[in-house]
């Protein structure tokens, strides 16, 4: 089992920042993929930003060139670094942990007001 605890959302005007974090615990494989998808209300969950355990990314293009996604793998964790937020970013987000199968985050609500 892996458990999966998010942190950093909340309320932000447009055009600011915020960073998410997402550490895991449990039976943590070296070789894995951690991302970040997030649902908006009334939409389907979609991809943002995910990462292997070597450092290789990939991005939505509609956050690519804003958002970065890092990882510390020592301490098991990535983070979503989102700058230039506009409020269609708006949604509930979603870490996930890919090995042998797949984990997710409880969500972190993240608001980019107008």
């Amino acid at each position: 089992q892996v458990q999966l605890v998010e942190s950093g959302g909340g309320l932000v005007q447009s055009g600011g920042s915020l960073r998410l974090s997402c550490a895991a615990s449990g039976r943590i494989f070296s070789t894995n993929i951690m991302g970040w998808y997030r649902q908006a209300p009334g939409k389907q969950r979609e991809l943002v930003a995910l990462i292997t355990s070597s450092g290789s990314t990939n991005y939505a293009d509609s956050v690519r060139g804003r958002f970065i996604i890092s990882r510390d793998n020592a301490k098991n964790t990535v983070y979503l670094h989102m700058n230039s937020l506009k409020p269609e970013d708006t949604a509930v987000y979603y870490c996930k942990y890919s090995a042998l199968r797949d984990y997710w985050g409880q969500g972190t609500q993240v608001t980019v007001s107008s």
